[in-house]
């Protein structure tokens, strides 16, 4: 198996699922228990621990930004710290378009956050980090629903 992103969470302190997102096909019933162990996992940790945690056969790399945590499922032989730092390039993507993102603006806001997520990310693999060139696609079709 080559190196890739197999999923993407972003859940809030409490637990609640605000972003998901399967490079893999994944059953419901499988995907509510990976969710909740991921999220137990990540959360259960302190800010002096690592951020990289086994599971099952992924590794995931999670960072918490104020109340939410991104937490991504990667292949044995991904690198962690390229998907640590791909994690904050998003936040900042996200930041970038939303001027502070919030948890809000996750929860009223997901097809752009899909979007960015889409520009950023396809099939599992890193495809830009440009913060630009990824929100290239949202302002134009801003500025056509604006105009």
């Amino acid at each position: 198996m080559s190196s890739m992103i197999t999923f993407i969470l972003m859940v809030n302190r409490q637990g609640q699922t605000r972003l998901c997102r399967y490079y893999q096909p994944v059953n419901m019933s499988c995907r509510t228990a990976l969710e909740a162990n991921v999220v137990r996992a990540c959360l259960s940790r302190n800010r002096d621990q690592c951020s990289f945690v086994e599971y099952q056969d992924l590794k995931v790399v999670f960072r918490q930004y104020a109340a939410l945590y991104i937490a991504v499922g990667i292949t044995e032989d991904e690198n962690e710290l390229s998907i640590y730092e791909l994690v904050q390039n998003f936040v900042e993507v996200l930041d970038k378009y939303f001027s502070h993102v919030s948890e809000l603006d996750i929860m009223f806001n997901l097809d752009r956050v899909h979007i960015i997520l889409d520009e950023m990310i396809q099939n599992g693999r890193v495809v830009e980090t440009n913060k630009s060139n990824v929100l290239g696609l949202l302002n134009t079709l801003d500025k056509m629903a604006d105009g």
